[in-house]
């Protein structure tokens, strides 16, 4: 059987793929971990990890190793943490997640709801961007994110709708749609579409970038971009148009965008994701906070 240590060693170690900072983050020496891993190879009989003078990867046996064990593991130290939070109640520190100003304005008053209810807790808030927000709930950097829905994937779990608001396309400001009243989804098929980040979920993408009009017809792809600020600048440099919530002409208001309201688009939804293994009582404790806030029940 594989020791604790040797389990989180060799976990780190295939993320970190560097033996310093995988001992940093263990608060051991790095000789302890080559030695852990020297170790676990000479009972499994091959190399989990090829090093040079310059990197460290994994072989394919470690790969495998790797994808194997994780999800066992995240389960178990889940579990234990989730018994420890129960048994003590709500305290720890929660990190929480946010995109944008408006999503950030929410979660402050979710968090002040939850500090008021669980003393014990204290809530980290943390702005991502973009291409940031899954990887760091999937590395467990953060513990719980608001996003825009749909999320539709694996071991990432969604809380209910929090807030909806009206759908807009942002344009440059010299485009002819800055001087119309309304867009249409058609409308998307004359003019480049900005991307996503391909770190958010193809459900998501496939949500607010889409290839084809409802009827069929294509939509150009545009650039992608990490940042919304991003995203806005390639808009008001003339590369193309993105789909923005209603909140984007109170939060972002630029003299090189304008925001068009779509007449035929269901409306922009937000809520809550963690990772599924990690539904500690913080965690729990944060999205009924934040239920309540948005449902009048603080």
């Amino acid at each position: 059987m594989l020791e604790r240590h040797e389990l989180e060693a060799f976990l780190t170690l295939a993320e970190e793929l560097h033996f310093g900072r995988t001992a940093e983050r263990l608060r051991v020496s790095t000789a302890r971990i080559s030695q852990t891993i020297a170790k676990l190879e000479r009972r499994i009989g091959v190399p989990l990890f090829d090093r040079t003078s310059r990197r460290v990867e994994l072989t394919p046996l470690g790969r495998r190793l790797q994808e194997e064990v994780r999800p066992a593991w995240r389960q178990i130290t889940s579990a234990f943490e989730q018994a420890v939070a129960a048994g003590r109640g709500v305290t720890g520190t929660l990190r929480v997640a946010f995109v944008g100003a408006a999503a950030g304005q929410l979660l402050v008053g979710a968090a002040d709801l939850m500090r008021r209810r669980e003393s014990g807790c204290d809530i980290q808030l943390r702005e991502a961007q973009m291409v940031d927000l899954m990887p760091w709930l999937r590395v467990g950097e953060v513990d719980v994110a608001l996003g825009t829905f749909p999320i539709e994937e694996p071991g990432i779990a969604t809380g209910p709708v929090l807030v909806s608001e009206a759908r807009m396309l942002a344009v440059p400001s010299g485009h002819p749609f800055a001087r119309r009243e309304s867009v249409s989804l058609e409308d998307l098929a004359r003019v480049p579409l900005l991307q996503l980040p391909g770190t958010l979920p193809d459900s998501l993408r496939e949500d607010r970038t889409p290839r084809t009009t409802p009827s069929g017809r294509v939509i150009e792809p545009g650039p992608s971009a990490a940042t919304f600020n991003e995203m806005l600048t390639l808009i008001g440099a003339g590369h193309g148009v993105f789909p923005v919530g209603a909140q984007a002409r109170r939060y972002y208001v630029r003299p090189d965008v304008a925001y068009i309201p779509f007449s035929d688009a269901p409306p922009l939804r937000w809520g809550l994701l963690w990772r599924g293994d990690n539904s500690t009582a913080r965690v729990r404790a944060f999205v009924r906070a934040a239920g309540d806030l948005v449902g009048g029940h603080a």
